[in-house]
């Protein structure tokens, strides 16, 4: 079946839904989605989304830029940036007038509290930057949002997933997906693709991510020869709880949570003392590994596993409940736990990942170093690279990201629609796909993806985690390649055609173990630390050798490496210092 619109956007989480609202109002367009679209990961962010407002102190949009570069370890593209910072400011209010109910101050405005990395003045000291709707700011986005396309008419295809990018040369004309409900195939012709498709946190055993998470729009165009960009960059959030991964929002240390190690100390004043326990999260993250391995756990065993606790008891049960009840709930769901009276164990968790496809700043997608468009095609939010997160994201920009780069996607594509000329398109496009379906819906024995999943987490989360080396990592890549060619011979156990689940996890775990691999390799190449990029037989950033970005090529089994430049014109690099 083939399905005809002049803008098809994949994914509906924050970016791809403000993605759809500016194109809607100049072109037809639809939004396939493998989920319900307030059900998307958007969803599950909590503590908020920046922008420079100055409501409860003095800020600028320059400061929040700068800090976005310099928490991103000098690899964010600076002009991005600025652009970045300069639009919170609009999204932000955008976001309010189209009804987000954020918390208020005394005198009416958006409330605003400290997150990781923001500072006054270019790093004097923190200042309150995030504005919030409790600690559901994610959930709010999307509701929003989702009201806001349903009245202009936006076409939701529910619970649709996207297996094949239809490419012309360097020109795109839509997507083949997989009706969950019948498992048939539909071909979506449009003049503009976007993809919105999130992160893929999945190929760690231990993430914040849903399961939903797979990386479905990077995989698609890697398997497409499109380049992913800085795909060894990927961030560990400080605070999962112990042994789930379940987020606790960074908005507790932004309240004032203190993270302590098992002699109850503020350990954070060793590694930052300046930003203390909201210092960027991948120099959190690693203090509190090293504190872990240093046997200062709260087992004191040095394992992996140790863990240290967010103390919030000082806060108040009325400051807890007021600006973080989820978080409260979670603690007393999964924890049994009550963090007014207990201090919360935790653990870092695969968070984000800061590489995915490359774009320019209106969201159309890049093929090379050379900076050659992919007419018609577009990404936003966490599965494309603008690049405005480098090396490591700071809080609250993911959010923000999403709104600005995802509104700019869509205005774009509106005009971009408005003069293109479509391209004709028939049921041959989707031949492959079907031949690999079919392929993997015999009914011949093979083997069950389940424990190729539960091995290729293993390797990442032990040996592309948050500190590398050059022996683990090519182990990964070799053990990751194995699973690959496992995989080949991976059969469907449920050969049902009505929401066949079964289907659905190996096409997802196909998209993992492609962006395992990407991900494994790139990080073996560079021969450096830099944000969440820690290697411990290269610890020095090396700007010399490496102050650029990897543009990874998927070609079959093996991985190609290209570089490209960063755009560093506004501040020049200079050390970490917090």
């Amino acid at each position: 079946m083939i399905h005809q619109f002049e803008t098809v956007i994949i994914g509906s989480g924050g970016a791809g839904l403000y993605a759809a609202l500016e194109a809607s109002k100049n072109s037809n367009t639809a939004v396939l989605s493998k989920l319900y679209p307030i059900r998307s990961h958007t969803g599950a962010a909590q503590g908020g989304i920046s922008a420079a407002l100055g409501n409860v102190e003095e800020d600028k949009p320059e400061w929040h830029a700068f800090d976005t570069v310099k928490g991103g370890d000098y690899l964010v593209d600076q002009k991005a940036a600025s652009i970045l910072a300069e639009e919170a400011i609009q999204a932000v209010y955008d976001l309010e007038n189209r009804g987000l109910p954020f918390n208020r101050t005394p005198e009416g405005r958006i409330d605003q509290r400290r997150f990781g990395g923001h500072t006054r003045n270019f790093g004097e000291g923190p200042v309150r930057r995030a504005c919030y709707a409790a600690d559901r700011t994610g959930h709010m986005i999307l509701q929003t949002l989702y009201q806001q396309c349903i009245k202009n008419e936006v076409s939701f295809f529910d619970e649709f997933q996207v297996v094949d990018l239809i490419l012309e040369g360097t020109k795109c004309s839509g997507v083949v997906v997989v009706e969950l409900a019948t498992g048939k195939l539909h071909i979506f012709s449009a003049k503009a693709v976007l993809f919105a498709t999130g992160g893929f946190g999945r190929m760690f055993k231990i993430t914040s991510n849903a399961y939903a998470n797979s990386g479905d729009g990077p995989a698609v165009c890697a398997r497409r020869g499109i380049p992913l960009e800085d795909m060894e960059f990927f961030q560990f959030h400080p605070t999962g709880i112990k042994g789930l991964g379940i987020l606790i929002s960074e908005a507790v240390r932004g309240e004032g949570g203190i993270l302590r190690n098992r002699d109850g100390e503020r350990f954070m004043e060793e590694y930052s003392p300046t930003l203390l326990d909201l210092a960027p999260r991948d120099i959190v993250a690693r203090s509190m590994l090293t504190e872990v391995r240093n046997g200062m756990g709260i087992r004191g065993d040095r394992q992996i596993d140790d863990y240290l606790h967010l103390d919030a008891t000082h806060l108040g049960k009325d400051t807890l409940m007021k600006k973080l009840p989820d978080i409260s709930e979670f603690c007393k769901t999964y924890l049994g736990i009550d963090p007014a009276d207990d201090p919360i164990p935790v653990l870092p968790t695969a968070h984000y990942a800061m590489g995915g496809i490359p774009t320019d700043e209106h969201g159309r997608v890049i093929l090379d170093n050379k900076g050659t468009i992919v007419d018609g095609l577009y990404a936003a939010g966490e599965c494309a690279c603008v690049s405005v997160h480098g090396a490591n994201r700071l809080g609250t920009n993911s959010l923000l990201d999403l709104v600005v780069f995802g509104r700019r996607a869509g205005k774009h594509i509106a005009q971009y629609a408005k003069g293109a000329d479509g391209v004709k398109v028939d049921e041959s496009a989707a031949d492959e796909a079907r031949q690999w379906i079919e392929q993997i819906t015999d009914g011949s024995e093979g083997p069950h993806g389940g424990h190729i999943t539960d091995e290729m987490q293993t390797t990442m989360m032990e040996k592309v985690g948050i500190y590398r080396n050059e022996k683990e990592m090519q182990e990964a890549v070799d053990e990751i390649q194995d699973l690959r060619n496992r995989y080949r011979d991976v059969r469907v156990q449920d050969t049902s055609s009505t929401f066949n689940t079964d289907l659905l996890e190996i096409i997802e775990l196909g998209n993992l173990l492609d962006l395992s691999l990407l991900t494994a390799a790139s990080a073996l190449d560079r021969k450096e630390s830099r944000g969440a990029h820690s290697r411990e037989d290269y610890p020095e950033r090396d700007d010399d050798n490496f102050l650029k970005h990897s543009l990874a090529y998927l070609e079959e089994d093996t991985v190609r490496l290209d570089y490209k430049d960063v755009d560093t014109s506004i501040w020049e690099p200079k050390p970490r210092t917090y």
